[in-house]
């Protein structure tokens, strides 16, 4: 009686994964270390941090090789929640520009 054996992927997939995840590390490091600040420090460090985590869940997590349905479905509700988030942080600011034009600076 034979088993059916699962779908492997190259060892050299994940090399190349691991190589560019090192770089990508290595990169956001670097950010630090040519002391890069304001927008420009955030900006690069959420990129690299995204595009780590694009490729952890797309190869370790086998996201890469799944129907779209359930890409969507595991993708679609943490950008719900990212778009509320930036929507609460919106709001947070007009409430405190309201309250320092009407009860003076806080």
């Amino acid at each position: 009686m034979s088993h059916a054996s699962g779908q492997q992927h190259p060892i050299g997939l994940y090399l190349k994964v691991w190589g560019l995840l090192f770089m990508l590390s290595t990169m956001s490091y670097l950010v630090d270390f040519f002391h890069a600040q304001g927008l420009l420090r955030w900006g690069l460090i959420v990129t690299f941090m995204l595009m780590k985590a694009g490729l952890i869940v797309a190869v370790f997590m086998h996201l890469r090789w799944e129907r779209r349905a359930l890409v969507y479905a595991i993708l679609l509700p943490p950008l719900c929640v990212l778009v509320l988030v930036a929507l609460m942080v919106l709001e947070g600011d007009y409430v405190f520009v309201t309250r320092s034009a009407f009860f003076g600076a806080l």
